[in-house]
Formats: C-alpha cells, sequence, structure tokens
C-alpha cells in the first residue's frame, strides 16, 4: 500500500444497529477499491472484517476491525464497529481514532435504538457524519420512511444528497440531488437517465434544503440567495463540505451492498466532504515542560501516536493498532512509551486488513497504523520520542457491571487460565477479572452476559482452556446485635503431653462494620498467661473469616477475654486457640447473630416512558426508589438504592423492558441487615452444604 499524506486520509467509522449491514458496507467497498477479486458474505463467514472464528459462528461482529482502502488519489480508514450493545467498548476505541462517521440504517428496519445510540455518541464526541441506508433492493425497504424518521428526530439538518428511482418494485437507480442528474445502474456502470416524474417534487423539497445551507455558510452567499442567483456546482460542493465538516448538514444516501450499488457514490462522497485529519485537533501534554502541546496531526512536528486498540491473537501474535498524532513514523524509529516509561524499536510497521498485516514503509500524521510485539504496550499509551514526550489523555470506555463467577473445568488450568485471560483483557478494555478472596471466588466483569459467554467460548477456542460461568456469591456479612458471655475449656488427654486452654469471653457490637473484630483482654491476676494472649487473637482470627452462622465473614464485633485458667505443662498457644475458636462460635450464637448484605447506589438512565416499568421492577427487587432527575432528551434518571442480590440479571432485563435504551451504574453504597427470610434461606444454604459434606 501506497503511504499518503495528512490531507490524503480520512478515518471513517462505521456505526449502527447489530445486523443494520456495516459489515457487508465494509465488505462492498473493499471489493471496490479492489482490496478483494470477490465479495464475501457475512452468511459465509469469508468478510474481510469479520475474521475471528466466534464472528464467523455468530455471523455477527465483535471486535473493531481496519480496512484501509484507496479511492481517488485517498487512503480511506474503514473502521467496522459491533452493533450490539455488549460490544460498545469496541465502538468508543473505534470512534478515538475515527474523523467522521457513517451511521448505517436498514431500509427495512428504519430507524433502530443502535440508530439513536450512534447519532449520540457522534453528538458526544463532535463528529461529522452521513447516514446510509442499506437494503434498498429489498422489497419492503424505504428510504422515505428513514428521512421522514430521522428528519422529526434530528430536524432539518438530515439532507438527502441521492433519492432512489424505482421500477416495478426494483430499486434500479438515483437521483443526484446536487447535480439534478438521474442515474442507473447497467451491471456495474452508471448510465445517465430521465429523472422520473415521481421524483421532481422530492427532488425540489431536498434542493431547496441543501440551498438553504448551502446560502448559510456566508453572508455574500446569502445576499446571492435572497438575490435570486444560482450558485455552481463547484460552489455548492464546497459550501456542503463545510457544514458536513461542522456538522451542520447530515447528507442521508443509499445503497445495496450485496449488488454493490450506491456505494461507489458513498465512496465518492466520503472523499469530497468528510474532514481530513489536518481539519481536527488533537492536544497532549509535553511532559517536560507541562505545557499543552498541540500536536493537531502536524506532519512537521515531533512524532508522536496513541494507542487506540490492542490486537492479541494466539496464531498471528500482539499487534498495537496506532494513531498517529502528529509527525511522521518511519520503520526502525524508537519509540518511548509515556505510560510504561520503556523506549522500544518499532521494527517494521504496518497497516491492518481485518486481521491481515501490511507492510508500509511510514505513516503520516492522522493515519491509522499497526506495530507488532510492543511488550509493555496497552490501549491507551502514549507514544513519543524522548526527547519530546507526549502524553495523550485517556479515551472514555464504559464501565462494565455484568459479572459472573468463573470456575475451571479442570483444576490443573488454573495458571493457564488466568494467562488467557490477561491477554484477552489488554484485548478488550471492558472485561475485568476480580478476586474475591473475602467469598473464596473469582468473577469476571463484562458489558453482558453475551460478552461473558463469547469470552468463555474463545478461552475453549483460541486457548483450549475451559471455563464455567455461574451465578456469584453475594458478598453477605455476618454480625451480632447484643451481648454474650460464654466460656469454653479445651481438654485433651491421650497419653503423655496433653492439651489444655480455658478462656472466659465477652462478645458485644463494636459498631465498626469496617473491621470484623476488636480484641481487648482485662485478665486479672495471671489467671491467662499473656504469652497466651496472641494465641486468643490468632483464634479470633480465625473464626471472623467464616462466621458460625452461614460461613460469610464476620464483622463488627468486640471480643473481650476476662478470665480463664491454664495448665503449667499441658497448656499451650494451640489450646487456647482452640478454646477461642469454640468460645467465639458459642458467644455469636448467643448475641443475636443477623446477615448484613451490601446495598449499592443505582442510577437507571432510561426515556421518560419508560419510568413506570422501571420503578416496578426495582420494587421487585427490593429496591428503594430515592428521586427522579430529568435531562435533555426526555430522560430521566432515577436514584435508587438496591440489595446488590437484587442486580443479577439487570442489564438483560433492563434492556428488553427499554429497548436496549436504558443505561445504568451502580457503587457499593453500606451493608444494611438482610430481610428475614434472606437470612433464612443462606443458613438453610450452609446447613445443606455441611450435610452434604462440602465443608
Amino acid at each position: 500500500m501506497k503511504v499518503y499524506t495528512t490531507d490524503k486520509i480520512r478515518n471513517v467509522v462505521l456505526l449502527g444497529h447489530g445486523g443494520s449491514g456495516k459489515t457487508s458496507l465494509a465488505e462492498a467497498m473493499g471489493y471496490l477499491s479492489g482490496i478483494t477479486s470477490r465479495m464475501g458474505k457475512v452468511t459465509d463467514g469469508n468478510t474481510l472484517s469479520d475474521y475471528s472464528k466466534e464472528e464467523q459462528k455468530r455471523q455477527f461482529s465483535i471486535s473493531t476491525s481496519v480496512i484501509p482502502i484507496e479511492w481517488e488519489g485517498c487512503k480511506i480508514n474503514i473502521l467496522d464497529t459491533p452493533g450490539y450493545f455488549d460490544f460498545v467498548g469496541e465502538v468508543e476505541e473505534a470512534i478515538s481514532a475515527a474523523g467522521a462517521a457513517i451511521i448505517v440504517v436498514n431500509g427495512k428496519s428504519g430507524m433502530e435504538v443502535g440508530t439513536e445510540k450512534a447519532w449520540e455518541l457522534c453528538d458526544k464526541y463532535k463528529l461529522p457524519r452521513f447516514v446510509y441506508v442499506t437494503n434498498m433492493d429489498v422489497d419492503n425497504a424505504s428510504f422515505r420512511q428513514v428521512v421522514e424518521e430521522m428528519t422529526e428526530k434530528y430536524g432539518k439538518k438530515i439532507a438527502p444528497f441521492n433519492l432512489p428511482i424505482r421500477e416495478n418494485e426494483k430499486f434500479v437507480g438515483y437521483v443526484n440531488v446536487i447535480a439534478e442528474t438521474g442515474n442507473r445502474w447497467q451491471g456495474k456502470e452508471v448510465v445517465p437517465c430521465e429523472i422520473p416524474e415521481y421524483n421532481k417534487a422530492n427532488l425540489q423539497i431536498c434542493r431547496d434544503t441543501l440551498m438553504e445551507a448551502v446560502a448559510e455558510t456566508s453572508e455574500e452567499m446569502m445576499e446571492r440567495y435572497f438575490g435570486g442567483e444560482t450558485f455552481s456546482e463547484a460552489e455548492i460542493r464546497a459550501a456542503l463540505r463545510t457544514n458536513v465538516c461542522d456538522g451542520t448538514i447530515v447528507p442521508i444516501s443509499m445503497g445495496s451492498n450485496t449488488l454493490c450499488q450506491g456505494v461507489y457514490t458513498l465512496l465518492d462522497d466520503i472523499v469530497k466532504y468528510m474532514p481530513s485529519p489536518e481539519n481536527r485537533k488533537i492536544a497532549g501534554i509535553n511532559m517536560k515542560t507541562n505545557e499543552i502541546y498541540n500536536a493537531d496531526y502536524d506532519f512537521a512536528k515531533a512524532k508522536s501516536a496513541y494507542i487506540w486498540k490492542t490486537m492479541v491473537d494466539p496464531f498471528i501474535g500482539k499487534y498495537s493498532l496506532i494513531k498517529v498524532n502528529s509527525g511522521v513514523l518511519k520503520t526502525d524509529d524508537v519509540i518511548y512509551n509515556v505510560d510504561k516509561d520503556i523506549e522500544e524499536k518499532i521494527g517494521k510497521l504496518y497497516v491492518m486488513q481485518g486481521n491481515k498485516p501490511v507492510e508500509v514503509p511510514e505513516l503520516h500524521a492522522g493515519d491509522l497504523g499497526a506495530l507488532a510485539k510492543l511488550t509493555a504496550a496497552r490501549t491507551g499509551n502514549s507514544l513519543s520520542t524522548k526527547t519530546t514526550t507526549i502524553k495523550f489523555g485517556k479515551w472514555e470506555i464504559s464501565q462494565p457491571y455484568t459479572y459472573m463467577r468463573y470456575k475451571p473445568k479442570d483444576k490443573g488450568d488454573v495458571d493457564k487460565i488466568s494467562q488467557a485471560l490477561q491477554k484477552l483483557t489488554h484485548e478488550d478494555t471492558t472485561l475485568r477479572m476480580v478476586n474475591d478472596s473475602e467469598n473464596r471466588q473469582t468473577l469476571l466483569y463484562g458489558m453482558g452476559e453475551q460478552h461473558l459467554d463469547i469470552i468463555a467460548s474463545r478461552l475453549l477456542n483460541e486457548y483450549k482452556v475451559e471455563i464455567e460461568l455461574e451465578r456469584p456469591k453475594i458478598a453477605y456479612k455476618e454480625t451480632i446485635r447484643k451481648n454474650s458471655d460464654v466460656e469454653y475449656k479445651y481438654k485433651k488427654q491421650s497419653g503423655g503431653h496433653g492439651q489444655y486452654g480455658h478462656v472466659k469471653m465477652r462478645f458485644s457490637p463494636s459498631g465498626d462494620l469496617e473491621t470484623p473484630y476488636v480484641f481487648e483482654q482485662e485478665v486479672v491476676g495471671g489467671a491467662v498467661p499473656k504469652n497466651y494472649y496472641p494465641a486468643v487473637e490468632k483464634g479470633l482470627q480465625d473464626s471472623v473469616v467464616k462466621g458460625p452462622m452461614a460461613a460469610y465473614p464476620v464483622v463488627g464485633v468486640k471480643a473481650v477475654l476476662y478470665d480463664g485458667s491454664y495448665h503449667p505443662v499441658d497448656s499451650s498457644e494451640m489450646a487456647f486457640k482452640l478454646a477461642t475458636v469454640q468460645a467465639f462460635k458459642k458467644g455469636f450464637m448467643e448475641a443475636s447473630p443477623v446477615l448484613l448484605e451490601p446495598i449499592a447506589s443505582l442510577k437507571v438512565t432510561v426515556p421518560d416512558s419508560y419510568t413506570g416499568d422501571i420503578m416496578g421492577d426495582l420494587n421487585k427487587r427490593r429496591g428503594r426508589v430515592l428521586g427522579m432527575t430529568p435531562i435533555p432528551g426526555g430522560r430521566q434518571i432515577i436514584e435508587a438504592d438496591i440489595p446488590m442480590s437484587g442486580l443479577y440479571g439487570y442489564c438483560t432485563d433492563l434492556r428488553s423492558m427499554t429497548g436496549g435504551r436504558g443505561e445504568y451504574a451502580y457503587e457499593f453504597a453500606r451493608y444494611e441487615q438482610a430481610p428475614s427470610d434472606v437470612q433464612e434461606k443462606e443458613v438453610a444454604a450452609r446447613a445443606d452444604k455441611v450435610s452434604g459434606g462440602e465443608e
């Protein structure tokens, strides 16, 4: 692949609902530009961008892939993203590397929740965008319906650049609104044709909208427009480029990906109207001077880059996908990783075509490429030279809130699973591993149940290790509400040296649920010698790990050793420790033990129309709604306190209740006493385990 300068580069991300046609559009673009000699199909598992076995098996995108294509003397880096919400982290990474977006809408389904989310992301990151309507060769696809729905939601900025021509219910061509010409397909060729009568009224409306937008670009244009002058095509295109780049106009066009119709025009429009990186800003911090460094994709400045994604493949190795923020990266350059404080030689430079690395001699500012085998590098790291050390801000990636417990199918695979998951977390920034040692479980956090299911499948297929996902144990705790006074004598005589330890202890609530226990001694007259106090405390330490009631960690207990006795020969540290363990069990159970459950502060963001359903569902989960706050866009933030046990499966349920429009976030708030029915259930479960020999 040739080397392209900054002004000849377009970084375009494909966004949209799952199944809207992003991957088949990327495939059609690759085919038209000559990367492939035949078009692959998602159903056949042979597309450029869905290259992993999981994607081919499930027939949808799981990770973002890059397809650089050459078109009209420019390089267009196409970023094909997943449409399913479980893989939103991949979308956010791709947006960090993109300079513009194409929101892909299925002409058959119309606007979907994924379309709205794509639009919101473009608004959030100020990305210029096109809307592209796919499946126009299908009978019940309606371009007009999509235009009407989007105009109603987003206003007059929606501007059709092309209108469909249909004959006998077939999609045969399009009307170019800017040039006011009719075009029809003959095989792969486009030939001029008459504009059908039924298109003329629509054409006039669309053209008037465009002309108003063109007039608004300057006062001079406005005067000419009101003076009745007509603009030349070159003037219209130049003005529209300004409008598209600043987001005041969102062009909408259409086509058929499978027949490669409309894609040629779309590629032309990307080159004509979408911004090159030189029109966009990017700033970091110069770590030596502590000043803001405006990289701004300037090829003349010191070289700097940002790792926006990491690919880890058991077969092809590790690649760090980068965006060059300034300067020109060349083969064999030495770069400094600011975050890891390490210098590395980059060796060869690549651009990725799906999972196929293609070697290039250099990458100019604004371009996307890949570096192989950077051992320390991680997603989000900044790369620069040691002399001009630049650090860029980390991109915002969604927080995972869905978690499940995982266990190895084969206990001998524990280390292999840990290493494989470590590699997957390098690649997937929304995947987290947490070791919950208190409850003796390892947890896997992801964006949804499907996400975790795919991780388990990847471990099996790519790393040959198997895990079982199951419902996590809730981190309950045990404490006491009343006081107790107990004694326990541990006495064992089995020939020879015996064992003797005798303690009298008081137990009461300490009032501090942050610490497991407080130990004090009030022994008078050496009834228990001082050298046995540490053994008594060790007995307490062992006892609070698994409480006597339901085997959960103990908190908030004050233990006072006030009396006891010892034997000058038979007493030992072990005897006093065991006496304390038994005294604790007895004293704890006599002091009105209770189960504490973790409570989370939950925030649910939903459109107004769903608030009743959400509040009803939260009540079923024992949630307490604290209040509602309206926010722009006709949405509400519902705040509630909810037991952690009520959050299991919430991600899936919220999506089904709101059609995917609801979002939630939570954080641990405090512990509260669990209701009696929950306590009874946990105590019974513990009893079953004991009788079954599991403990």
